[in-house]
């Protein structure tokens, strides 16, 4: 038996040897037991209900009290019973050889004891038999206390500190965070984290990813053993934090380089968001003095010292460079007129301690007299002494301007009635429409002139657009379109209250500028009540004309928001309102404003990826039901933006549609996929049929025909898939004579997405597609509702009826295909069989899929799909 130092566990083996020794002593008698009685080790045999049969000296000395018959659980502390119970549960129930824990002894004398125990298990002849080997583990438990007790400490400072700390074992491939560091970026604390470069350097704001890839580039290739740096990182909930990053490498290998860092990060927005905010205002300040050529100084009233800054000193008349900044240049240079009256104001300033303004005249040293103003307050510095600061600015041209403007304005007075009256009718025209008598376009710049002047306060602004007007324009012409102007002008001029100001700003556009209200909640029943009112029917030689109207209202409230900037986010709150269905009014947010620059963004990416040529096509393969022969391939696009990677058309196709850029798409799609055809046919690969997706704007193009007469593809083996929504029971003539046309080149014509509610029967007979496409909302539920099992299989039955063939796309499952095969579905598509995959991709699965023709009906038992992706 091995000697066991404290601290250290017990092996296996050598608790096995010590079972042999204990079974021995049983059987054999006295030398073993002599053996395990001077072992240095405790040792004991107990029955299974823990009663002790033998213990040897060492045992008594670490568990008083143990003597043949006495209970086990007797001998350790209470939580120890549970422990020693789990280690014998081990034994019984797995099978194990051996079984280990930790107990306590039940601290007779006073004083507990750490053990470390080996258990293991005999069968004899009158039952169960345990055997158990301690080894006292004090040292090793008074250790471990301490570093944990070490261990709490510093994170209790840390996070009191709210630092987070990252250790990065890259050696043993441990990557630990912890629950600061995750509080910081909006985790909770068990979350998991990808502590991959590539997956989290995704987070990192755009513009700081390279700074943060080289910070990390020099700690990983050893360049800088301590490394600092500060980035943005997205939080949880979708803003950026400011975080400052203190790393440490402390392990290195052979090569040189960190193979473990640890470090702490802290959360510095609000320092950043302060920095930022001070270094604004001292901008602003420094922007103010230079342009309003203002002048300061400071005097000690304590000591009787001054200084002024270069610009008071150029006010007065003196050289910055050459003159003494303390120098008495105030009562110097003061007009004796003004003297007396000047000083006096600032006595009486100083002694009240309130902010006081003064108006005096200096002639300075070249003779030229100038007026002044200024603007001072008295106040105590930290170092307890009474200061006075002010500012002086030369007001000189504006007192000549006010005489000239006196002078004007007395002439002006002189002048007779009639031009008064011409004068103010030049300027109510200039200022109103003509048409509905409202303030105009360029009234309203002088409104918001104001506003922004701190002339006048609004507190929210709502631009108004009529919804279908254009239709009154063009059905009952444009006096029936003015009618309705005047009608809304005077709708709008009941609805708003004192203070507020309207506007009509050109075509049926109108502005509401809102005096100061509570709260944007005052607003709402202003705006809806004006839509409600403008959606009611208005006569007009014999007609109801009906319209409505859109609003958007950006609320201003107290943060000193460009009036300019308002008018604009208000006009983006109202695009979205009419984005939604019209006749509504909507709220500019900074979310709104996100998601239009966002859209914006995404747009501008739309166009340089066409020009680029990143709108690539991928190919879905479709699969005979019965033999499993690849049918055909459904083409459908995908963006490879340079950036984000590989995008799937929910990412950009509602985007590209409003800017008219889906048929662009779709031509450039077309275009790749009959040259792919061309090539697989060249191949000789088993693709018997190309689908294209062609949106409902494009077929509506009118050149659609004759382009497609130029491109050369097999009469018979293309096909277009059309959204069920573009076939009501009354198709448009054009798009009849479109759909017949195309028939005409050999070009068949698919239902994408049917069921989805908008196809007839009518509409099947009238159109008579080569094939129509469950859609996979329909087919998803199929192994879980016995009763969509019916509805899908009514489909097939009404295709089959009216000779056309029917595609099952999404499916999923092998289970899906059995059941779609036993229905009598012709043509299966989903991920079951195979993804949509590039160009190069399918080409591989296409030769591997070279089945014979003879393939017989499969089963889910015996069927692979070899090439499966």
């Amino acid at each position: 038996m091995a000697n066991f130092q404290n601290g250290q566990d017990v092996t296996t083996s050598d608790t096995r040897s010590a079972k042999r020794l204990a079974d021995t002593a049983a059987s054999d008698g006295f030398p073993a037991q002599a053996l395990l009685d001077d072992a240095p080790a405790g040792f004991c045999l107990f029955d299974g209900n823990g009663k002790l049969h033998y213990a040897n000296a060492m045992l008594e000395r670490l568990l008083p009290g143990s003597r043949r018959g006495v209970s086990i659980n007797e001998l350790v502390s209470a939580e120890s019973v549970g422990s020693l119970r789990r280690a014998l549960a081990t034994l019984d129930e797995t099978g194990a050889g051996v079984s280990h824990c930790e107990l306590r002894s039940s601290a007779a004398g006073g004083t507990h004891r750490w053990l470390q125990a080996s258990l293991s298990v005999s069968d004899l002849d009158n039952g169960r038999q345990y055997t158990m080997q301690v080894q006292p583990i004090d040292g090793a438990m008074q250790k471990i206390a301490i570093l944990e007790a070490s261990e709490t400490r510093w994170k209790h400072a840390l996070d009191s500190a709210h630092q987070g700390v990252w250790d990065h074992d890259f050696k043993a491939n441990d990557l630990f965070y912890s629950a600061t560091w995750k509080k910081i970026r909006g985790m909770a604390a068990d979350a998991t984290v990808d502590g991959e470069l590539e997956t989290w350097i995704e987070s990192v704001h755009p513009d700081d990813r390279a700074w943060v890839l080289e910070c990390i580039r020099r700690q990983d290739e050893g360049e800088v053993e301590f490394n600092t740096f500060e980035y943005r990182e997205r939080h949880a909930d979708g803003h950026y934090v400011w975080i400052e990053s203190r790393g440490a490498s402390i392990q290195w290998g052979e090569d040189g380089r960190p193979t473990r860092v640890i470090g702490t990060d802290t959360d510095i927005s609000a320092r950043k968001k302060d920095a930022a905010r001070l270094q604004e205002i001292s901008r602003r300040l420094r922007l103010a003095l230079d342009i309003s050529k203002i002048g300061v100084f400071e005097a000690n009233l304590d000591r009787g010292t001054v200084v002024r800054d270069a610009e008071l000193i150029r006010l007065y008349g003196y050289d910055p460079e050459t003159t003494d900044p303390g120098r008495a240049m105030f009562e110097e240079l003061l007009h004796p007129d003004d003297y007396d009256e000047a000083m006096r104001i600032v006595q009486e300033g100083t002694a009240s301690g309130e902010p006081f303004m003064n108006a005096f005249r200096i002639i300075r040293p070249d003779g030229e007299t100038r007026h002044i103003r200024s603007r001072s307050i008295v106040f105590i510095d930290g170092e307890g002494e009474r200061k006075l600061v002010g500012a002086n600015w030369d007001v000189t041209e504006d007192i000549n301007l006010r005489d000239e403007l006196d002078h004007a304005r007395r002439l002006a007075e002189a002048r007779n009635d009639e031009l008064e009256a011409a004068k103010a009718r030049i300027e109510y025209n200039a200022l109103h429409d003509h048409l509905t008598k409202l303030p105009n376009r360029r009234y309203l710049d002088q409104k918001l002139d104001d506003w922004m002047a701190g002339r006048v306060r609004y507190c929210a602004i709502l631009h108004i657009d009529l919804d279908r007007f254009k239709q009154i324009n063009d059905t009952l012409g444009h006096q029936a379109g003015d009618a309705m102007l005047v009608h809304t002008a005077q709708v709008l001029s009941s609805a708003i209250d004192t203070g507020d100001f309207v506007a009509r700003i050109g075509g049926d556009e109108f502005v509401i500028l809102c005096a100061p209200r509570t709260s944007p909640d005052d607003i709402v029943p202003m705006a809806n009540g004006v839509i409600d009112l403008l959606r009611r029917p208005v006569p007009y030689q014999g007609y109801l004309c009906r319209f409505g109207a859109s609003a958007g209202i950006a609320w201003v409230g107290d943060d000193g928001q460009d009036a300019r900037l308002s008018l604009m986010n208000a006009d983006i709150a109202l695009y979205r309102a009419k984005s939604l269905g019209r006749n509504r009014s909507e709220f500019f947010t900074k979310h709104l404003q996100t998601q239009i620059q966002h859209a914006k963004r995404t747009a501008d990416d739309i166009i340089r990826g066409i020009e680029d040529g990143e709108f690539i096509p991928f190919y879905q393969p479709q699969f005979n039901a019965r033999t499993l022969n690849i049918t055909g391939v459904e083409t459908l696009v995908r963006w490879q933006h340079p950036r984000l990677g590989l995008l799937a058309p929910d990412h950009f196709l509602k985007i590209a549609e409003d800017i008219d850029a889906l048929s662009t798409i779709d031509r450039a799609i077309a275009s790749q996929a009959l040259r792919d055809f061309a090539s697989w046919d060249a191949a000789d690969l088993p693709v018997a049929r190309l689908s294209l997706n062609v949106s409902s704007r494009r077929l509506r193009e009118p050149d659609l025909v004759e382009s497609l007469k130029a491109l050369d593809f097999p009469p018979g083996r293309l096909s277009f898939e059309l959204l069920e929504s573009i076939f009501l029971d009354e198709l448009e003539d054009g798009v009849s004579e479109t759909i017949a046309a195309l028939k005409a080149l050999g070009i068949e014509i698919e239902i994408d997405d049917f069921g989805t509610g908008h196809a007839s029967i009518i509409g099947l007979l009238k159109l008579s597609p080569a094939r129509l496409k469950i859609d996979r909302a329909l087919i998803k539920p199929l192994t879980d509702v016995p009763e969509q099992r019916k509805l899908v299989g009514s489909i097939i039955d009404i295709g089959h009826s009216l000779n056309v063939e029917v595609v099952a796309e999404g499916v999923e499952t092998l289970a899906h295909a059995v059941i779609l095969q036993d229905l009598g579905c012709d043509i299966l598509q989903g991920y079951a069989f195979a993804r949509p995959m590039a160009r190069e991709d399918f080409e591989v699965f296409a030769r591997a899929c070279k089945w014979p023709q003879e393939t017989k009906s499969f089963s889910p038992k015996t069927t692979a799909i070899k090439g499966s992706v």
